[in-house]
């Protein structure tokens, strides 16, 4: 018997990285999957972006595990078409359970503080416009499921270490990255009061660095190597200089399963002690 028996578990960004990690570790649970990614480069984000490949491979894994799982190519931006992704897995998979609000970017840029207004407004348009306003978009096509199947459920929001913590470095990409998960914190607040009396529970998982593309990339590394202070923002208090997808994947599940059954409103670090470090 699994703690997800029975269950469906929407998922954005789940092409690879954490969102990928997160659909394995909720079907090996016996949940089925609707797995959604934009497979697209986003002009701002200098490096490669998830490929409609790699969501494929999300897909032969969790079929792998005896799992049903439907894929869907959507951005989160655009609230139809994510509506229209969801009320396909709905119709395919019969309900919705679990909402990963996971999908997001990291605008970086090989400049820390590029200088033309038009690469700089986008780095923050497109950050804002996918960790903020996609977390947003995710819940507006999920909620009225959830709240029409008066089933209740859980939405677990993916934000960040710098959600609760200045991470910032004189770097455009990493404030903008900081602002958006900052206010994503609001947004799981705000929906978790108003949404309790149907037994939707909402939190914030937030992790530090994770061993994915976002966090391991030839741009992020060579800023590294030009100014190696960069890595004090990105310190633990634990020697790890990063942690798994999976530990955060066991921690989406624990707010998923009947194990958070009462929990709401809550900021669960996954951090190694990066909250305990100074700074920030």
């Amino acid at each position: 018997m699994g703690q997800l028996d029975g269950k469906v578990a929407l998922i954005t960004g789940a092409a690879r990285g954490q969102g990928r990690s997160h659909a394995l570790r909720l079907a090996q649970e016996g949940a089925d999957i609707i797995a959604v990614d934009i497979c697209a480069q986003i002009e701002s984000v200098s490096f490669p972006l998830s490929s409609p490949e790699d969501l494929a491979e999300t897909q032969r894994q969790v079929e792998a595990l005896d799992r049903r799982i439907v894929t869907r190519q959507a951005d989160v931006r655009d609230l139809p078409q994510l509506k229209a992704a969801v009320s396909a897995g709905v119709a395919e998979l019969g309900g919705l359970d679990i909402v990963s609000a996971n999908a997001a970017i990291f605008a970086i840029h090989p400049d820390a503080q590029p200088t033309d207004p038009a690469v700089r407004a986008a780095i923050w348009k497109d950050t804002v416009d996918v960790n903020l306003t996609g977390a947003f978009h995710t819940i507006e096509a999920t909620l009225p499921i959830l709240v029409e199947q008066g089933r209740g459920g859980a939405i677990i929001i993916t934000s960040s270490t710098a959600g609760l913590k200045g991470s910032t470095y004189n770097d455009l990409g990493l404030t903008a990255y900081t602002a958006a998960k900052h206010g994503l914190t609001g947004v799981m607040r705000g929906y978790a009061k108003d949404y309790a009396p149907h037994s939707i529970r909402f939190n914030t998982v937030h992790p530090t660095g994770v061993h994915t593309p976002m966090a391991e990339n030839e741009i992020l590394g060579g800023r590294i190597e030009r100014d190696p202070d960069l890595l004090k923002v990105m310190a633990n208090a634990l020697p790890v200089d990063a942690v798994d997808p999976i530990d955060i994947s066991n921690a989406v599940l624990y707010l998923a399963a009947d194990s958070g059954r009462y929990v709401t409103g809550v900021s669960l670090s996954v951090d190694a002690g990066f909250n305990l470090v100074a700074g920030g």
